[in-house]
């Protein structure tokens, strides 16, 4: 993106009464920014949605002044900003209607990644929460996926560390410019955090972290991911607000079960209850709905098939499937001598009970 074109881009956004949306729309129209701006009021009053205000509001040259000095900052400071139409851009956010017309970049994003998943959940993470959240990023490692979270207190932060730890990228999506870091304390993990991944933000230098902030850094968090996992929250949380726009999205959402009577694990109990969420018990449980597949390494949830109690027929199937590895269900039916209405019913009960998982085209596999 060249100078003259982020620094358009940049003054259309300062526009009042043009956000992601609006912006969109007048760049799909015109072309470019720039274009935009030098329209012809017919031109422009031609596209639905646009009046004799907006128009006044596009010919007010005071947002250049602003923009110019964002463009220096961006520069001077050596942030990528990635722009909607450009190759470089999040390719999950490009199908976000509201997604960011322009997005600040710090560190060493590797955006080329397809398995990328946001963990969030409570400032007040628990031991629970900690444990479950180290143990699936352990499992999962194998996979390399990309981990995003929001850089915040509790699970955001464990989340990244955890990420680092297995060498996994790990990208931070902030709710200010990226001239500060939010929360201060927070900027011992800043040079780690740029190593293995970077920051993402909407927001410019001169944004603060103000409470609405967060909620629009929410839809960047859920839209950027193939899933988004909230670790625990409680009955009301910013985490629900980040599931409820992955649920917008058609994005997976998972939540992890806690008991009735924990404050934190209501939020999730909740979300699982409704429907809005899928439940989370291991790595497993994920790969198997994102369809993700292993290429050597297996992940290791084999604990499954040494404490799940296994019927004589079902431990059969299961032998065998172990032993032949992924096999057709005709195939499994005739070489373990049992007809196709029994062997329909066993395998849908062990998958419930996570030790095979069905495969496209009718093939099966145990885990």
């Amino acid at each position: 993106m060249t100078d003259t074109d982020l620094l358009n881009t940049l003054a259309l956004m300062r526009v009042e009464g043009v956000g992601d949306i609006v912006a969109k729309k007048l760049i799909n129209h015109l072309g470019s920014a720039e274009e935009v701006f030098k329209a012809k009021k017919m031109q422009l009053l031609a596209i639905e949605g646009v009046g004799e205000v907006l128009y006044n509001n596009l010919r007010n040259t005071s947002v250049f002044k602003l923009a110019e000095s964002e463009v220096k900052f961006v520069r001077d400071h050596g942030i990528k900003p990635l722009y909607y139409l450009d190759s470089n851009y999040p390719e999950r956010l490009k199908h976000c209607i509201d997604g960011p017309v322009v997005l600040f970049s710090s560190g060493n994003i590797d955006l080329a990644n397809r398995k990328t998943i946001s963990i969030v959940g409570t400032r007040q993470m628990t031991s629970y929460g900690a444990d479950f959240c180290r143990k699936l990023l352990e499992d999962l490692a194998p996979l390399n996926p990309v981990i995003t979270s929001g850089f915040a207190y509790g699970v955001d932060i464990f989340a990244h560390q955890v990420a680092m730890e297995q060498n996994l990228q790990t990208i931070g999506v902030v709710a200010h410019g990226l001239n500060q870091v939010y929360p201060k304390v927070h900027k011992k993990y800043v040079a780690a955090m740029e190593q293995n991944g970077g920051f993402l933000t909407e927001f410019w230098s001169t944004s603060n972290p103000d409470k609405e902030n967060f909620v629009k850094r929410n839809r960047i968090v859920a839209g950027l991911s193939e899933a988004t996992i909230i670790i625990e929250s409680a009955e009301k949380g910013g985490s629900l607000i980040t599931a409820n726009v992955a649920n917008d999205y058609n994005r997976d959402v998972f939540a992890v079960p806690g008991r009735v009577t924990d404050k934190y694990s209501m939020g999730c109990n909740n979300l699982i209850k409704s429907q809005r969420a899928n439940l989370l018990t291991n790595a497993a449980d994920l790969i198997y709905i994102l369809n993700w597949q292993l290429e050597e390494k297996k992940i290791q949830p084999v604990q499954k098939q040494l404490f799940v109690s296994l019927e004589p027929d079902e431990q059969k199937v299961y032998d065998y499937l172990l032993k032949n590895g992924k096999e057709l269900m005709d195939i499994i039916a005739l070489q373990c001598e049992m007809p196709i209405f029994r062997l329909s019913s066993l395998l849908l009960t062990m998958e419930l009970k996570g030790v095979i998982r069905p495969l496209p085209g009718k093939l099966f596999e145990a885990i």
